[in-house]
């Protein structure tokens, strides 16, 4: 070994943790501890928290290469705007999608937003339905697709209650949410996660007690989408409004 790689190899340890503590450089990591049993991963969202930056949809279709085309996304927000003569209306941002609202400031009684994704479902109903099995849970909770075993026949897509996945415009196969996947196997936060401005999304391990979600779930009162069918989701919410559905 020459003095130049000699010096590189010794002192590259001390310029990081140099940066590390002088200018906070380091990658956000999961933080998901590991007590030596299999960690089942989940999502908190923190509904009053979410401010309707779209950071996490513009993550996530970087991150992923989700199609630009604005009705694929593996995750969107909802804006919901409850109006003083009872009427919800209910709008994707940065779609076009939606209802139109044309009520004014006068007319609303209280708006919010609700971030949405694959559900990650304990039971998950696109799994019972894949016919070539592309569809699957991992041993840590996470429900991936096989793009080569995949058909594109659409059942998982059908199957799906909360409207999460889509068909792969050049692929022709299905496409959702994996968590990051790529990333939580490593100990990186997801995307969406990482870039929220306002911390409204947490994730962990939901058998960790020291885990950002447990603490969540341990402070807040807990709500999942569409509870009665009985699919056990593992993207939990706080401070969720009745009227999401």
């Amino acid at each position: 070994m020459n003095r130049r790689r000699f010096l590189e190899r010794l002192l590259s340890p001390l310029v990081m943790a140099w940066s590390t503590f002088h200018f906070g450089l380091r990658p956000a990591r999961a933080a998901v501890p590991h007590n030596g049993s299999q960690p089942s991963y989940g999502m908190g969202i923190d509904v009053a928290k979410c401010i309707g930056c779209a950071r996490c949809m513009e993550a996530c279709k970087i991150e992923n290469d989700v199609p630009r085309e604005p009705y694929f996304f593996r995750t969107w927000v909802e804006r919901y705007v409850l109006r003083k003569d009872g009427e919800v209306v209910v709008d994707t941002i940065g779609t076009g999608g939606g209802q139109h609202d044309d009520a004014t400031e006068r007319d609303v009684l209280r708006s919010f937003f609700v971030p949405k994704l694959c559900n990650q479902c304990a039971h998950p109903p696109c799994v019972q339905v894949c016919p070539v099995g592309a569809t699957f849970k991992t041993p840590d909770g996470v429900v991936l697709v096989d793009a080569e075993r995949c058909i594109g026949c659409g059942y998982c897509i059908q199957a799906c209650p909360y409207g999460a996945r889509y068909l792969h415009p050049e692929t022709k196969t299905a496409d959702k949410c994996t968590f990051c996947y790529h990333r939580i196997s490593r100990g990186l936060l997801p995307a969406c996660v990482e870039v929220c401005p306002t911390q409204a999304r947490v994730f962990g391990d939901l058998r960790s007690p020291a885990s950002p979600l447990t603490r969540l779930t341990r402070m807040n009162k807990i709500h999942v989408l569409k509870p009665h069918l009985n699919t056990e989701p593992k993207v939990l919410y706080s401070n969720l409004d009745g009227e999401v559905r």
